[in-house]
């Protein structure tokens, strides 16, 4: 298998940027995408060229790290995937693919496909937390959860952070991702205490971090590896009105 590669190389967010060929064969359609830039960056080292940079952790689709645009699609081809959840099969024998990094204002670019997500962090310090009582655990059939609210409540609690609502979204929102981390506490009885606050300050936090707002095209609900549901936008702008009447404001 031999594929084109045109891959986004840049040196800083200060310095400007553009797309490098390189093309690769003997290729098998079950290697794992990361392991096609493993490839290339082991090549690239025996050339004495400097690595293509790019995030990853696990490689299993849970950390959300491995944040790459191929073809203009975040994450890859296919609907609910990570990039190292991507093998070359979703690939043709000669195609051509167009590697770049999530773009947003609110993602700034470290190095050619490694961008700086902690905008993301800075949602989650803003309110992402519930007060508890410290000491013993308490019996856990003392705060009775329907079943149906503590499924609903993991589905939003799957989000795994990687940005890909961010980097499809034609405004750069983080709706999808801010609606998740409120709507996973709201959900539940242990995030009670600070909810009108939770949302306010959240809200607050994603406009102060340069993410633009949400027209509902559904498209980051499509690219979201762990399917967190549309309506948890609808469930966050609920929560973000009952707390404004609440607070008086």
């Amino acid at each position: 298998m031999k594929l084109t590669l045109k891959i986004w190389r840049q040196e800083s967010s200060n310095s400007k940027g553009k797309l490098e060929t390189f093309v690769l064969d003997e290729l098998h359609e079950d290697m794992a995408f990361l392991e096609l830039l493993d490839l290339l960056n082991e090549r690239l080292s025996v050339e004495g060229i400097p690595a293509i940079e790019f995030d990853h952790d696990c490689r299993e689709g849970i950390c959300g790290q491995c944040s790459i645009v191929i073809n203009g699609e975040a994450h890859g081809p296919g609907s609910h995937y990570t990039t190292c959840q991507t093998h070359l099969r979703s690939f043709k024998d000669g195609d051509t693919l167009v590697i770049e990094p999530f773009r947003a204002k609110s993602f700034k670019l470290i190095r050619d496909l490694k961008v700086d997500r902690s905008s993301l962090d800075k949602i989650i310090q803003a309110g992402g937390y519930i007060s508890s009582l410290t000491g013993m655990a308490p019996e856990a059939n003392s705060t009775p959860i329907h079943h149906d609210v503590a499924e609903s409540a993991f589905d939003s609690a799957a989000c795994i952070g990687c940005g890909a609502c961010v980097a499809v979204c034609k405004n750069s929102s983080a709706a999808l991702f801010l609606s998740a981390k409120v709507s996973h506490l709201a959900k539940l009885p242990q995030g009670k205490l600070e909810r009108a606050e939770r949302v306010v300050a959240m809200v607050k936090a994603h406009d102060d971090e340069g993410f633009g707002s949400c027209t509902n095209t559904g498209a980051c609900a499509y690219v979201c590896p762990q399917q967190v549901p549309l309506i948890d936008i609808a469930r966050m702008n609920f929560e973000y009105n009952r707390a404004k009447v609440l607070m008086g404001q």
